[in-house]
């Protein structure tokens, strides 16, 4: 099993910034990427940005060229998604997700990130 831990979310003002850490335990050799979420209220959960073990990077089109995904090592112990200029239609809950190299899906418990003015 993995056990995954955000941090980092908040309230801010459009255009500010906003660093999520997500801390993975457990089987963690298993995992073969890792990545952010996000859900709205009223919408389905979707992928923000990934990174797997070989350090590829995959990123939705709404937040390319703002958001960047990184790891602090190649055991993706830590993942953080730093964002910058950050708008309104990012308000969501934003989730930590590691998949196995199984295809096995772990998920946070989820941080609440606020956009408004």
């Amino acid at each position: 099993q993995v056990q995954l831990v955000e941090s980092g979310g908040g309230l801010v003002q459009p255009g500010e910034s906003l660093r999520l850490s997500c801390a993975a335990s457990g089987n963690i050799f298993s995992i073969s990427a890792m990545g952010w979420y996000r859900q709205a209220p009223g919408k389905q959960r979707e992928l923000v940005a990934s990174i797997t073990r070989s350090g590829r990077t995959n990123y939705a089109d709404s937040v390319k060229g703002r958001f960047t995904i990184s790891r602090d090592n190649a055991e993706n112990t830590v993942v953080y998604l730093q964002m910058n200029n950050l708008q309104p239609e990012d308000t969501a809950i934003y989730y930590c997700n590691a998949r196995l190299h199984v295809g096995t899906m772990y998920w946070g418990q989820g941080t609440q990130v606020a956009v408004s003015s």
